[in-house]
């Protein structure tokens, strides 16, 4: 099986350019216009064009075909389309379909992209509603009749067997809105820019479903992120310093199911992030300790303590006090907590700003940075490295 082995994709891509819109609670425009947008921004950013284009990558999810965003760009003909599935669990892999075509020869330049009004628009804490009848909604269906209508309710479960099996509390989890906010403070793209708040100020927030405070909730944002990935050696010609994408994988645990796998031996893990941990590593030739910065998924904080386990950062049900320490800069964006929630896609971005050097709160000597994408579904990673 191929999750027993190094991969040969390591190292032949590299991430050329970033853009995004404004992060915002009413767009006014698009989910086209947002995508058109960020696109355009991170063509700029790359030193390219649209007619250079020859590649798109988005989401399942996503409203904005790629011919459209080609045809509205301007690009010409492309060679490779894809789209990836599972919701924010795509991010990641977006990069790695990307890298694919290019390290095989199938594109040139491929640009990810994902945009959305998910606050003016459609909202994904309201629930499911109006679902059509599907394969993957049976798992579902075993939920719903019972309340558990939201993707906070889902999460809930996992989250408060985590706090039973380790003796927490729900302080545990407020330690990861803290860093989050902390660093949105002084970020100002984020949504709570200037707004830190205190382990105090998150016990205070109200119940969403227990053991989750409002602010243990990812934002709900209008906006739009783009990345262009190429060659390792097109990149190096080009004016900014590439991000080389040392590894890139994707991951789906046994029995596998989309935020509901109640009935999984343990609830106080994420073995689909198990699978992506460890092809990252033997990809990358990389550790724990060989990481400079850590921009990792949260759309509920829970999920980040066991994503910080399950990579080895610390031991089973340590990570609350690795996080209060800080012994590792998480999200330096403000993460989805703090900056906004693209569906991950903003924290890939900040994972190129730290390796280029150029991030509002840069790390100093940042050269490695991991990234991982949405849990509680299949799910993706990637572990980027400053060139030389």
């Amino acid at each position: 099986m191929s999750v027993r082995h190094k991969d040969g994709l390591g190292g032949r891509a590299a991430i050329a350019g970033i853009g995004a819109t404004e992060f915002s609670k009413d767009s006014g425009r698009s989910e086209l216009g947002l995508a058109v947008e960020a696109v355009r921004a991170a063509l700029d950013d790359a030193g390219l064009t649209a007619a250079d284009v020859d590649g798109l990558v988005t989401f399942t999810m996503d409203t904005s075909p790629e011919i459209t965003v080609a045809q509205a760009c301007g690009m010409g003909e492309l060679s490779f389309f894809s789209r990836v599935h599972y919701g924010g669990g795509a991010a990641c892999a977006t990069v790695q379909q990307a890298a694919l075509a290019v390290a095989t020869g199938l594109a040139e330049v491929v640009v990810c992209y994902r945009a959305f009004n998910e606050r003016s628009g459609r909202r994904f804490g309201a629930g499911v509603r109006h679902r059509e009848p599907s394969a993957e909604g049976v798992a579902l269906g075993w939920a719903l009749p019972f309340g558990l209508l939201t993707p906070a309710s889902w999460v809930a479960m996992a989250a408060q067997r985590y706090l039973h099996a380790h003796r927490l509390t729900p302080e545990a989890f407020g330690h990861v809105a803290v860093v989050d906010r902390k660093y949105a403070a002084t970020n100002p793209a984020a949504w709570f820019h200037g707004r830190p708040i205190t382990l105090a100020e998150h016990a205070a927030s109200r119940w969403i479903v227990e053991p989750l405070r409002l602010l243990d909730c990812c934002q709900e944002t209008d906006g739009g992120q783009a990345v262009v990935v190429t060659s390792l050696e097109r990149a190096r010609d080009l004016p900014r310093p590439p991000a080389v994408i040392l590894a890139a994988a994707q991951g789906a645990g046994r029995a596998q199911e989309q935020m509901t796998g109640f009935y999984r031996d343990d609830l106080t893990g994420l073995p689909e992030m198990g699978v992506v941990a460890r092809q990252l590593w033997r990809t990358s030739g990389c550790g724990p300790a060989d990481i400079d910065v850590g921009i990792l998924y949260d759309h509920f904080t829970p999920f980040v303590l066991m994503q910080l386990e399950e990579f080895g950062f610390c031991g089973r049900g340590e990570a609350a006090d690795f996080v209060a320490g800080e012994r590792l800069p998480l999200n330096t964006h403000g993460g989805q907590l703090g900056e906004a929630y693209l569906h991950g896609m903003n924290g890939i971005a900040e994972a190129v700003r730290q390796v280029r050097g150029t991030a509002v709160n840069q790390i100093p000597g940042a050269a490695r940075t991991l990234v991982t994408a949405g849990t509680g579904v299949p799910t993706s990673g990637l572990v980027l490295a400053a060139d030389g």
